[in-house]
């Protein structure tokens, strides 16, 4: 009763082997193909009876065997087994002789591999025949010779087991396995007990492979046959050197395990994967006109990214075409990104002052809102660079104080386009030789000589004065009220007449037509008794010396 519940056992179990076995079949199938390697081998080694007998030496045992490969995880097993089995000697109750012939076939499994030895469990099915029994049993009387019956039959065996194989060679291999044959039968010794009887046996065999499926010798995930086939070196886990194993190349990445960088973009195929995280199989993984080596090893920009710095421009863009810095999202610093220079502004990334105006784009654009690719935006002949920074006018009005005459006209003449009132030429008196003529609106910063933006429109009319008649010679004079200490004035009014000349200097007047005084409080023209008359008194006086 044990005996056939263990087999029912069992047999499920192969089953279940077997079913497991069919469906890693199945999903290696594409990795491994249908090799139909084929071995033959033989074996040798001592059987140990399971059944009634009192003694149960070990006896010689021998089997044949073909093994057939469906891929490395699965083979199938046809073999025959020439068995001796009995007691010691003939003698008394239970002992027994027998032969053991038995023809099976098996599956074997083998979860794993190292290198080139395969663990492996088996199970399978075969007939088992026995024959030649001699048993030794006492009759009634006990002190009577033992007799004996010679007897044979048959019945099913079952082999389950498990082994180990080393592949020594390309074709030759040797195997160790142990192996438990249950039985249907009783009768292999012939004393009955209700227990069917079975063996144990140990074996050592020798096979010779005529096409091996399982070896892995370097451990790469790829059977040695497969290398063979696709022409890697199975002793060689990365026969390209890509820091990738062949069988990852194959299996994983599908990359070319004989070509070190498989898309040829200038990184090996393990850069790809295990350091910049890549497609191996795609030169320009970010699709941004740059090989993913180009990007790494000459431009440092991202390869999974396509536009590195984040300008508007892809990495092959910038390179290539606009010949801009893929690192540097404004390459000119100019306070506008290259992709709006190129897109939207159509200015030169390369120049930050595109129209050579003296402004950058970026401040065209961004602050005056003048043209960044016409250097004088509002055609009054002054460059914008020249009105924001030198005249502090408007570059998108011709006329920024709208006096009726253009900027670049007052600019050129001498009058300030900032201030209306200059717009219309202003005449001081005729000058005669020795005649004095107050410059009537010249005025200063309080006790400075720093000439105010108001006094322009005289100081115009002053200048048209000495430029239209080159031969006169004039003296200024500077003089103050009498507020202050009379030293102090006298200094500031020669300082103050020191300025005006300066500025007629500035815009062309020879300095040698002009000589200055400094008067101070000495030369009133009205009582210094009220705001109005020493507004009087703090004047320049222009006098013609020739």
């Amino acid at each position: 009763m044990y005996f056939n519940g263990l087999l029912k056992s069992l047999t499920k179990s192969m089953l279940i082997i077997a079913f497991l076995c069919s469906i890693v079949n199945q999903s290696n199938a594409q990795n491994v193909g249908k090799l139909n390697p084929l071995s033959f081998g033989i074996a040798g080694g001592l059987n140990f009876g399971i059944n009634e007998g009192l003694t149960r030496p070990g006896k010689l045992g021998f089997r044949a065997f073909a093994l057939y490969s469906f891929n490395e995880y699965l083979d199938g097993e046809a073999g025959v087994s020439y068995l001796m089995s009995g007691t010691e000697t003939i003698t008394g109750y239970s002992d027994y002789k027998t032969t053991l012939l038995i023809p099976d076939i098996r599956l074997r499994f083998t979860p794993i591999t190292f290198g080139t030895f395969s663990p492996y469990a088996t199970a399978g099915l075969g007939l088992l025949n026995f024959t030649g029994n001699e048993v030794g049993f006492y009759p009634d009387d006990i002190t009577k010779l033992a007799t004996t019956e010679k007897k044979s039959g048959m019945g099913l065996a079952i082999p389950v087991g498990g082994g180990l194989y080393w592949q020594a060679s390309k074709q030759v291999g040797l195997d160790i396995n142990v192996t438990s044959h249950l039985s249907t039968t009783d009768e292999i010794n012939p004393h009955v007990d209700g227990t069917n009887d079975g063996t144990w046996l140990a074996m050592l065999g020798i096979t010779y492979n005529f096409k091996s499926s399982k070896t892995d010798s370097d451990g790469d995930g790829l059977t040695d046959e497969t290398e063979e086939r696709i022409g890697t070196d199975p002793n060689n886990p990365d026969t390209d050197g890509d820091g990738l194993s062949d069988g990852d190349e194959v299996d994983d990445y599908k990359t070319d395990p004989l070509k070190p960088d498989t898309d040829g973009d200038g990184l090996k195929d393990g850069a790809e994967v295990n350091t910049h995280k890549t497609d191996p199989l795609k030169a320009d993984t970010d699709g941004d006109g740059l090989t993913d080596g180009a990007e790494v090893n000459t431009h440092k920009t991202d390869p999974n990214k396509a536009d590195t710095d984040g300008d508007g421009l892809s990495d092959g863009a910038e390179v290539n075409s606009h010949k801009t810095d893929p690192l540097k999202a404004d390459t000119d610093g100019d306070g506008l990104n290259d992709g709006a220079e190129v897109n939207n502004h159509k200015t030169d990334p390369l120049k930050a002052d595109t129209d050579g105006d003296g402004l950058n784009d970026g401040n065209e654009v961004n602050t005056t809102k003048s043209n960044p690719l016409k250097p004088d935006t509002d055609g009054d002949t002054l460059i914008d660079g020249d009105e924001v920074n030198k005249y502090k006018s408007n570059p998108l009005d011709p006329d920024t104080d709208h006096g009726s005459v253009g900027d670049g006209v007052e600019v050129k003449r001498g009058t300030n386009p900032l201030v209306a009132s200059d717009d219309v030429k202003k005449e001081i008196p005729k000058m005669e030789l020795g005649k004095k003529i107050v410059l009537d609106g010249v005025e200063f910063e309080t006790g400075k000589a720093i000439i105010t933006p108001s006094s322009d429109t005289i100081l115009q009319a002053a200048l048209s004065t000495m430029v239209d008649n080159p031969d006169i010679e004039v003296e200024i004079s500077g003089h103050t009220d009498n507020v202050g200490k009379r030293d102090k004035n006298q200094k500031l009014s020669l300082d103050r007449a020191e300025s005006v000349k300066q500025w007629l200097v500035n815009r062309g007047v020879t300095a040698s037509r002009m000589s200055t005084k400094g008067f101070g409080p000495d030369r009133p023209i009205a009582p210094n008794d009220t705001p109005e008359n020493k507004k009087k008194n703090r004047r320049i006086e222009f006098s013609r010396t020739k």
